[in-house]
């Protein structure tokens, strides 16, 4: 059993670690003046740059006055819908001039906001909009026509935000309560071990204690211009779009769908003067892919988080961008998006770039099983604790006192959060990360509870048992594999199991490939054995193949064996990419390559509309290539 506080507490006065932690956790610091909440330092930025360009998004330019009259027109409207603090309000809402303007209003009114992908399945988009109980649904005129049916649920009230009448009323907006620095700013879903989604709650104070540290950091001024590419649904976008918004820098907003095509992002970079982009870095491999990213030297920052950064990436940045700097972030969307940073800089024979050292007014603890502090290069779970903590999981007490608990090291009544997370510490006090203490895991820099898409499978009635694993069978692509055991009697057919995981889960969470097991291997003691979980079968073993019929069918062949790893005998024309073991990423490495090949201006969501060689080559036929 591990020690109550009282006993970490009498033992830590004998600790040799003691001292050493308080030094390296000394990171208190009042924050710069401006206001509490996001709205307040907003406002203070338009007070200071009225006219400068606040956002751009194709054509659109919207400055600092304009973007605030807007968003205080809206504001308005949603208030008289019921919101406020302590309050939800949901967008599905693509990237757009009117997401950036439906955020700002949603805080202005006090309430928090919550992003829904439209692309989710309907069942997943209807649990985010049943479990979170919004007040509004913001939602725009692209969305109503493709939202699933069925995922919204009823009596939810909706506005669509590009089908508002101005109204007559231009005067500023002014909530009957302003939030405060505890109310929370915005619901972000997160990926749930016990198979749906949670939402976790980040309070003003968290986000603007964040935005204050990285400014001081790293400097914008008025002629930065940010690239907002991430969907809203995930953390990093809140930085994204707020930092540039409360420092007179411009906002620059990404097409729908861009952060996909490293193409795209070379060139929007280049002609928009992009000074400040992030990337995840398994999405910055493919972008360096693309030759026209050598060219983005107008560049002064690129951040880094998501993932673990590989040196061997690192030093290939430096090398393709030189001059340029690429920092490394980590954190969970629990603590405000970022709470550890250190800036790239090769050293000789280092093996991994180290996650860095805390953010203002935050601790890290890396800790035992007793939760004692770990010695100077031991491993150890990282804790975090400081102002930059979630208020919790919406509606999930019992979740929320697991993960957030009591800090045995901090002022009395102060908590830490339990990432789960592995660390260590070098001699000078910055964290390495190690890896995971639970089945956690990052696709792509997307967090996913494998638990959540094993409940998706066993819900099929032919399945009696679940397992998913993440295989790396080929270096540096990384891919989710389903393995299922038949109920009694029963056929598990693995492509009807894939679509069934596709009406629940989003895209990045479906396997690719579904293993059919006699039974799921177990250790001594009776537990699922992941380690003894086979590799799939060797695409060479599956049915004979339809041959090409023309020239261009025998080069998308060898495209998608290239990019898949496979010889070209293992893929014929009839062939999914998907079920070839493609996803994502590879399918955007898969259309730089047809792009350089056809010289034509493939999109990547076409690989998963036609996604076999015959039905990509009739594509690319019809578009005349």
């Amino acid at each position: 059993m591990s020690p109550d506080v009282d006993e970490i507490a009498a033992w830590n006065g004998v600790s040799p670690h003691v001292d050493e932690i308080a030094a390296w956790n000394d990171t208190a610091r009042e924050l710069p003046g401006g206001g509490d909440t996001l709205p307040e330092l907003f406002r203070t930025q338009v007070s200071r740059t009225p006219d400068a360009t606040a956002l751009v998004f194709r054509d659109t330019r919207l400055s600092y006055t304009e973007l605030d009259e807007r968003s205080d027109r809206l504001a308005r409207l949603l208030a008289g819908h019921g919101a406020a603090p302590d309050r939800v309000v949901a967008l599905t809402v693509p990237r757009s001039v009117e997401l950036v303007v439906a955020l700002l209003a949603v805080l202005k009114t006090g309430a928090a906001y919550l992003p829904v992908d439209p692309d989710y399945p309907a069942d997943r988009i209807g649990y985010l909009l049943a479990d979170a109980a919004p007040v509004l649904l913001l939602t725009h005129s692209d969305v109503e026509a493709t939202l699933p049916p069925g995922a919204r649920p009823e009596g939810l009230p909706r506005l669509v935000v590009d089908a508002q009448e101005e109204p007559l009323e231009r005067a500023p907006f002014a909530p009957a309560r302003p939030p405060a620095a505890q109310d929370a700013a915005y619901v972000i879903y997160t990926s749930g071990s016990t198979g749906r989604p949670k939402g976790v709650v980040v309070p003003h104070a968290g986000i603007v204690n964040r935005l204050h540290w990285m400014q001081h950091e790293y400097r914008l001024t008025g002629d930065d211009r940010v690239l907002q590419k991430t969907p809203s649904g995930f953390d990093v976008s809140v930085w994204e779009f707020f930092w540039p918004l409360i420092t007179g820098a411009t906002l620059v907003v990404a097409e729908p769908g861009g952060h996909k095509d490293p193409a795209y992002l070379a060139e929007l970079i280049r002609g928009e003067r992009i000074t400040t982009v992030h990337f995840v870095p398994s999405m910055l491999q493919v972008f360096l892919d693309e030759p026209a990213a050598a060219l983005c030297t107008g560049l002064r920052r690129v951040v880094c988080s998501g993932e673990a950064l590989p040196v061997e990436l690192a030093d290939r940045f430096t090398a393709s961008l030189p001059g340029v700097p690429l920092h490394n972030l980590y954190g969970p969307t629990e603590a405000s998006v970022d709470v550890t940073y250190w800036e790239y800089t090769p050293e000789p024979g280092a093996t991994s770039v180290p996650i860095g050292r805390p953010v203002w007014n935050t601790r890290l603890y890396v800790l035992d099983a007793a939760l004692r502090p770990a010695a100077v290069g031991e491993t150890g779970e990282l804790y975090l604790a400081g102002v930059q903590l979630a208020l919790g999981y919406l509606n999930r007490p019992g979740l929320t006192a697991e993960r957030f608990v009591a800090d045995p090291y901090g002022p009395p009544g102060s908590r830490m959060y339990r990432t789960g997370d592995l660390a260590r510490r070098r001699p000078d006090g910055a964290l390495d990360y190690v890896g995971r203490a639970d089945h956690q895991v990052k696709i792509r820099g997307l967090r996913v509870e494998l638990g959540e898409i094993e409940a998706a499978l066993a819900r099929h009635p032919a399945v009696s048992g679940a397992a998913v694993l993440v295989r790396e069978d080929r270096p540096g692509d990384k891919r989710l594999v389903g393995y299922v055991v038949p109920a009694p009697g029963g056929t598990v057919d693995p492509a009807e199991l894939r679509t069934l995981a596709a009406t629940t889960l989003p895209d990045y969470m479906v396997p690719s490939t579904v293993v059919v097991l006699e039974s799921l291997p177990l250790t001594p003691n009776g537990k699922l054995d992941r380690k003894a979980l086979p590799a799939p079968p060797d695409a060479a073993a599956a049915p004979a193949r339809v041959a090409p019929r023309t020239p261009q069918e025998a080069l998308l062949c060898d495209l998608f064996a290239e990019v898949l790893g496979l010889s070209e005998t293992q893929v014929g024309v009839e062939d999914s990419f998907l079920e070839l073991g493609g996803h994502s990423l590879s399918a955007i490495r898969l259309v730089s390559r047809i792009r350089a090949a056809f010289d034509t201006d493939l999109k990547v969501r076409q690989v998963f509309k036609t996604p076999t060689v015959a039905a990509l080559a009739a594509c690319l036929a019809s578009a005349g290539r």
